[in-house]
Parts: C-alpha cells; structure tokens; sequence
C-alpha cells in the first residue's frame, strides 16, 4: 500500500481567517480556548503571541489583536472540505486525527502519471480551500501522517519499508499521540527519538506509559495491522458559516459565501459530477420589527452544469448585486442536491461546436443573474409563413439540467447556419417604400433586384391575410435588404413596397 498524508498546521486559524473580510489580513489573528490561545498567525507571532499563554496577556502584547473563539465544528467542516477533494483522486480516504487527511492512493498512481503528477493535481484541486498543507508519502498510514506533522524535514517520499523506519527512527517522540501527553516524562528519561523508545523493554514502556505507545509505535513502523474507516459522501451538499462580524453589504457575503462555494466544488468533483444549482441562505440579525424577514434565500439555476467556482461566484455576485439585504447577515448556509454526472471537459486547442455553445450558455447565465430572468429571452420558431408571425419571444432559460431548451438551441445555433433569403434583422414593423418606375427606393435611390420573388401567402384562418411577393436587393451602398409588394392590385396612391429586414 501507499499513503499520502494531508496535514493542515494552522487549519483552526484559516477556517476562522475565512469569516473575515480582506482588511483583516495584515492584523494579528489568534483563536481562544478556555482563555488561553491555541493559534496564532505570523502578525500575532511578531507580537510575541505564542499559543498557550493567557488571554490577558495576548492583549497586553498587542492592542490589535483580534481574538476568535476556536470552534470543533468549524474545523470539522474545513476539514470535510479536503476529504471531499482527496476523494476526486481515490476513494480511500481516512481522517487521521482533526489536522491531518490519509489516502490510500497505490491503485491511483498509473490513472494520475505517478505519485509527483497525483501531488501535483492534488495540491491545484485543495488551492481554492486556502489552506496550508504539508504532504508526506510513506508504505504506512501513520508513517505518512507522522512524516507529514515533523516539522524538521519529515516530509517528502519515503519508498519503501526500512527507508521509512530508518527515518522514523529520528523522529521525536512528541509526533506520537500518547507520547505528546507523556512527553515531559519522557523527556526525563532521556528518550527524545522514537529510536530511544524503541529500545527500552516493552513491557516497561507499557506498564509505566500505555499500550496506546506501542501501539502506535508498531503501526508507524508497519508491525502491526493499521485497519480505518473511509470517508463516505453526503447524498446532498449542506454546508454552513458563521461570520466573526455582521455583513452590512452584499460584498462581505460574497466573501463568505466564495468558501462555501469552494467546499461544493470539492463534494461535486469528487462524485464525478457537475452543479445545475444550489441555494444560498442567509440568516439575519435578529431586529425588533416584525417585518424583518428572519432570512433571504437566493436560488441559482444553471443553464448547463459546471464546476468552475470562478463562474458559480460570478454568477452568484450578479444575484446579489440586484438584493438589498433586509439586514445585517451572521450566517450563511450553502445547499445542493441537484447534480448532473458527467466527467470533465476535454482540453481543447481550438475551439470547437461544443465550447462555442458553452460561451453563449454562460453568457445567457450571467444576463439572466443580472437582469434577471424575466428581462432575458429568446426567439423561438413558430410555424407561420408571415415573417412578423414566424417567431416569438420565451424566456431564456426553462429548465435546469444539461438538455435544458437553451442548451439544444444553442447547440442547434452553432452546427446550422441560418438561411440566407431570410435576414436575420427585421424591423419591428415593415417600412413602407416610395417607387419610381415599378422600382421600390430606399432612401431617394432605387434598389436593384436581385432574386425574387418568393411567395406568402397565408392568415386567412386568423383575419389577418398576408399575400406578399418578397425580394432581395441591393442598395446603393452595396448593402442586402428584404422588401416585398402586394401580390394584389393596390388603389392608385397606396403603397406597394415595403422594407421587411436587413442582411448584416
């Protein structure tokens, strides 16, 4: 077997780093628990901030200093997040412990190219998580995981089994669960590596420490059977963020909302599907009037599914921009459970039917999330010979899904070209013409006739007949129009010529 351990230092500091705006960056940032730290970032520890100290103090060393409350539940969803986009590259996938993610990934390494390409593709797919992650490969679980946490060169590739312990053998102690709680003892007893641990007799080691030690001693070094449970994936994504401070404008959301969004890519990647739409909840302050809705909730339908957390944030930031928030939001909840299985798109050099069709899709997203849907529409053929009749105007978007309408006809729209007797401009309401020698003319000239005529005749069923000879000419300009005349004799003085459309 072989192991890729996933550890994430400051996971704590950066899953409450995520609650706050981008001004907050530079300002010392460190996480509270039963009033001491337990987490600093850099600008905390340039302050002299290191974890363990008292709250007190923390706040004597830096009046900037912003102090959150470390929260289990918050690190459990970030957390979840990583195991879900590890499970895009094996599905044996193991939490270790609250810091660190294992994979199984032997079975994996011919579909990736190696375990460098594996790494490689791993550590894009985590990127827009925002976490720090320290990988190590070893032949053990625990062998990985405790390679991974040694900050003094433990991480890297470790090949095979006595490459491993050979390694392990300098380790200290500390790396091992039980040894970090009995570390000062064994600090006394002049046992700093787990090669010192390892050559005292057992059966003293057991009965002065545990056997939790040595068991975990044996499992690091592959002498004992190191059996985990994989992870599993939700049937439905729900994901939830509480906010440090309240979002007063619909730009703090986004912010908060772009790590939501990040964590459902990951659970879409890893059942090998794509998003066709997800709700965003936003809960409120509590406000003293009635009318106060207590949350707003924003639902975004994709016209063709994705998994680009660059377009799902666009497309969600246009929605947003058209809401003015009842007030202040404390918490967001992200929901999906509708999805499209499919695989990823094939890289293209040039473009092709496919992805000319998924630009005009995503442009017709974003107008619809901007505009809104009603604003946005498209034509739809209708079965009449009257070209002011032929069409009709539909919303742009019916469905959700990949065989949505929109989908097929923009499909339709890129492997056909639209006829060319018929133009694609046509005026609203056809222009009457004047005529000099049976020739109709536009703007004062007379216009050339090039083919013609093509008969209509239709609109008797609904009393508004239509019997029209139509023709395309040239102007002076050189420019194609659509005109037509009455197929019936016209009353001396009426109009007989009429612009219908124009060639582009």
């Amino acid at each position: 077997m072989w192991w890729l351990a996933l550890h994430l230092p400051q996971l704590s500091l950066e899953a409450f780093a995520a609650t706050l705006g981008d001004s907050s960056h530079d300002r010392p940032v460190a996480l509270v628990a039963d009033h001491r730290i337990t987490a600093v970032n850099a600008a905390a520890a340039q302050c002299g901030i290191q974890p363990g100290i008292k709250r007190a103090t923390a706040l004597a060393l830096s009046g900037e200093l912003l102090l959150g409350q470390a929260a289990a539940e918050r690190d459990a969803a970030a957390l979840q997040a990583v195991a879900h986009a590890a499970l895009a590259f094996t599905p044996a996938v193991t939490l270790h412990d609250t810091q660190t993610v294992l994979l199984e990934v032997h079975a994996s390494l011919r579909l990736f190219g190696g375990l460098a390409a594996l790494r490689r593709r791993l550590k894009e797919t985590l990127a827009p998580l925002g976490h720090a992650v320290h990988s190590a490969a070893a032949p053990t679980a625990l062998g990985a995981a405790l390679l991974a946490r040694w900050p003094d060169g433990g991480r890297g590739v470790t090949a095979d089994l006595p490459t491993l312990r050979a390694r392990l053998d300098s380790a200290p102690v500390w790396l091992l669960g039980p040894g970090k709680a009995h570390w000062d003892a064994l600090q006394g007893m002049g046992l700093h590596t787990l090669a010192d641990l390892r050559q005292m007799p057992r059966a003293g080691v057991a009965r002065r420490f545990s056997e939790e030690l040595l068991d975990e001693l044996d499992r690091a070094y592959g002498q004992r059977p190191d059996p985990r449970l994989w992870v599993e994936l939700p049937a439905a994504f729900e994901t939830r963020l509480e906010l440090f401070a309240r979002a007063d404008t619909t730009e703090q959301v986004l912010f908060g909302a772009a790590v939501l969004l990040a964590r459902l890519v990951a659970w879409a990647g890893a059942r090998q599907s794509r998003v066709a739409a997800f709700t965003l909840h936003m809960q409120h302050e509590p406000r003293h009037r009635e009318s106060t809705a207590p949350s707003t909730t924003l639902r975004i339908e994709l016209a063709e599914p994705a998994l680009d957390p660059a377009h799902l944030q666009t497309l969600l930031r246009e929605r947003l921009a058209r809401i003015t928030l009842a007030a202040p939001t404390l918490e967001l909840r992200l929901h999906c459970h509708q999805l499209v299985h499919a695989g990823p798109p094939n890289g293209e050099l040039f473009p092709s039917r496919g992805s000319e069709a998924e630009g005009l899709v995503r442009l017709l997203e974003r107008l619809r999330a901007r505009l809104g849907d009603e604003q946005v529409h498209r034509l739809q053929a209708v079965a009449d010979h009257r070209p002011e009749r032929a069409s009709r105007a539909v919303p742009a978007l019916t469905a959700v899904g990949a065989t949505t309408e929109v989908g097929r006809a923009a499909m339709k729209l890129v492997d056909s070209a639209l006829p060319l007797h018929r133009p694609v401009w046509l005026l609203p309401e056809p222009l009457p013409l004047s005529e000099r020698d049976t020739l109709p003319l536009l703007d004062g000239r007379p216009l050339q006739l090039l083919s013609g005529p093509e008969r209509i005749e239709a609109g008797w069923w609904d009393g508004t007949p239509a019997a029209r000879d139509y023709f395309i000419a040239q102007a002076e300009d050189s420019s194609l129009v659509w005109v037509w005349r009455s197929r019936l004799p016209v009353a001396a003085g009426e109009v007989n010529w009429f612009l219908q459309g124009r060639f582009g």
